[in-house]
């Protein structure tokens, strides 16, 4: 595949500060970061929060996403949607207050804020993705520009809408001396990696990632999530299971493609029904990295290298299985390049923020199957 033409920002541009804000799929709440970039090269990477979602948030939100599987029109807001949205939006705007507050930050030293919103709904066939979240709601009340709705253009373009990281990763590999290609991982409730090649630029949603592992340990045990993979570590495998999931037709579609949060639910709810809850656990986690595995045949070259973000990096048993799958090639956690694992997609956002207000592309036909490289998201000021 040939490289994606370079983007850079217009010569004049400066270095701006700017906010990035991101509630991922695995729902447990809200990343804030502040970088400097002029769009196209980091010249520094600022501070860092989170503010958790309560257990009523977090249970309000499953309630949308559920309300919204029958969603036609991405306008529409029925049920608990709307009521979803205003506390995202509420729990966005607290987040950046304490942000700022607690850094000596104050809003007219701010460029612009990136904000991701909520993923309720992403069927990128049906040209349809939602996210909610007010963006003019959250500029006004923060007196700062905000960009939203990032992925709209691309799905109505007809690209797959995801995943909208690359980009930045390529900016993040460039600071780096690491052999290409270099595949950058991301383990969040679905897990996504991009494969960087000079400037060639492929990426893809490679399968689940936490969620089914934090959505079986909740409904088995009440816990959100298996800390530091204990629980799988102390269970077996059921290697045929993760075959039978690794069977459907996604595993084997070459890159562009893209997932729901809830896309393997019904399949992976009939094979772990009757399963113990530590099998259960090991299980899922190895089904993370075989479907990671799996993408690497896919690819134009075997990456050398794998550099692993989000929550999953934080997960030793999930860790030593990816090492064990991909070897030989080199795995580290992000924090071991020196990146914010926790926060790569809060910077993320604040990067693709800038390049949009200059009009740069952010998603790309090797990323996301757009027709174009595609620049994107609404701007609100306050």
């Amino acid at each position: 595949m040939p490289a994606d033409p370079p983007s850079q920002a217009p010569p004049s541009a400066p270095s701006v500060a700017a906010i990035g804000l991101m509630s991922g799929t695995s729902q447990d709440g809200v990343d804030v970061a502040l970088i400097e970039t002029d769009g196209d090269v980091i010249t520094r990477f600022g501070p860092t929060a989170y503010r958790a979602y309560s257990h009523a948030e977090r249970a309000l939100l499953r309630s949308a996403t559920a309300a919204a599987a029958n969603i036609t029109d991405r306008a529409a807001r029925p049920g608990a949607v709307a009521e979803a949205e205003a506390a995202v939006t509420d729990a966005h705007a607290e987040a950046v207050e304490t942000f700022l507050a607690a850094n000596g930050i104050a809003p007219a030293d701010v460029t612009v804020i990136g904000f991701h919103g909520q993923t309720v709904l992403h069927r990128p066939a049906q040209r349809l993705t939602v996210q909610i979240g007010d963006g003019r709601a959250l500029a006004r009340r923060l007196g700062i520009a905000v960009v939203y709705d990032f992925r709209a253009a691309d799905v109505a373009a007809g690209g797959e809408g995801a995943p909208f990281a690359p980009v930045f990763h390529r900016a993040l590999v460039r600071r780096l001396d690491r052999a290409a290609p270099v595949a950058v991982l991301n383990l969040g409730g679905v897990a996504n990696v991009t494969f960087i090649d000079g400037e060639t630029l492929i990426a893809c949603d490679t399968g689940p990632g936490n969620a089914p592992i934090d959505d079986f340990l909740r409904v088995r045990t009440g816990a959100l999530l298996d800390a530091d993979g204990k629980i799988a570590q102390s269970g077996k495998v059921d290697e045929q299971a993760v075959g039978r999931i690794l069977a459907h037709p996604f595993f084997a579609k070459p890159p562009p493609k893209s997932l729901d949060r809830n896309d393997f639910r019904g399949l992976i709810g009939e094979a772990f029904d009757n399963c113990s809850v530590e099998d259960g656990a090991a299980t899922l986690t190895a089904l993370t990295a075989s479907a990671v595995a799996r993408v690497v045949a896919l690819l134009p070259r075997t990456p050398n290298n794998w550099i692993v973000a989000g929550g999953g990096a934080r997960n030793p048993t999930l860790m030593r299985m990816l090492a064990e799958r991909l070897a030989p090639a080199g795995i580290e956690p992000g924090h071991a390049a020196g990146w914010s694992v926790d926060s790569l997609e809060a910077q993320a956002f604040a990067y693709l923020a800038v390049r949009s207000l200059h009009g740069l592309p952010l998603s790309f036909p090797g990323t996301t199957n757009v027709p174009l490289p595609m620049t994107g998201g609404v701007l609100a000021r306050p």
